[in-house]
């Protein structure tokens, strides 16, 4: 899963990455440990626009109901985000892009490790990354329109699972219209989206110090590869 992430680019960057015509009223700081519940990018066409990490169950009748449900609905699983109460009518009707820098993963196959070495996932040409992600619009009891959105993982393939089973979903670039079209409902045509590619490909991985493990932590130092001692037996 993808439970922190980064995003150092301003908004110029992502114009020229995605090719976004709307841009958002307001620009969000850069900020190295991105965490549930925090107001993100997300990309939807040509627009970019602001939204909170975790999906806001639909049926939340309160803001602490909201809360509760957006902060342990983050991810949702591309293989059963179709048949999930919570996902599955985002996943028909409304689909996005989430930008990143990179994302952070806590290491749980290396065993030259310690259990839990954090790392910090990339690309190789530091371009950004497009997570998929499924986004929708929940009404506060006071009449606050609110938009959350999850993002979408996978099992791990490649170099990647050696340090971790799932990875977020990542579409190549050709499918990415296709991916953010409302108009595209058909559950079988959106899930045949995920097939015939190489989840993994231009991505790479390295260990991190211990400093993203606390929310209080942002700064590029955070995504500075070090070189961990390896566990022994003794």
């Amino acid at each position: 899963m993808c439970g922190r992430f980064a995003m150092e680019e301003m908004l110029n960057d992502m114009v020229a990455e995605f090719g976004l015509k709307g841009l958002p009223n307001r620009e969000l700081p850069m900020d190295w440990n991105i965490k549930p519940t925090q107001d993100i990018y997300v990309i939807k066409n040509e627009t970019l626009e602001i939204s909170s990490w975790g999906l806001i169950a639909p049926w939340s009748k309160t803001n602490a109901e909201a809360l509760k449900s957006q902060s342990i609905a983050i991810n949702a699983r591309s293989e059963t985000v179709h048949e999930k109460p919570t996902f599955k009518n985002a996943f028909r009707k409304s689909r996005c892009l989430v930008p990143a820098s990179g994302y952070f993963e806590w290491a749980t196959e290396l065993g030259r490790y310690k259990p839990r070495q954090p790392i910090y996932v990339s690309r190789n040409d530091d371009k950004i990354l497009a997570f998929a992600g499924i986004e929708d619009q929940w009404v506060s009891p006071d009449g606050e329109i609110r938009s959350s959105v999850a993002i979408l993982t996978r099992e791990a393939v490649g170099e990647l699972a050696k340090a971790h089973h799932r990875m977020p979903m990542f579409l190549p670039r050709d499918r990415w219209e296709a991916w953010m079209d409302p108009a595209l409902q058909d559950v079988n045509k959106v899930r045949s989206l995920f097939d015939n590619f190489q989840p993994d490909a231009n991505l790479r991985y390295w260990p991190v110090a211990d400093l993203v493990n606390s929310i209080r932590n942002s700064g590029p130092e955070l995504i500075e590869a070090i070189d961990p001692v390896p566990e022994t037996l003794f």
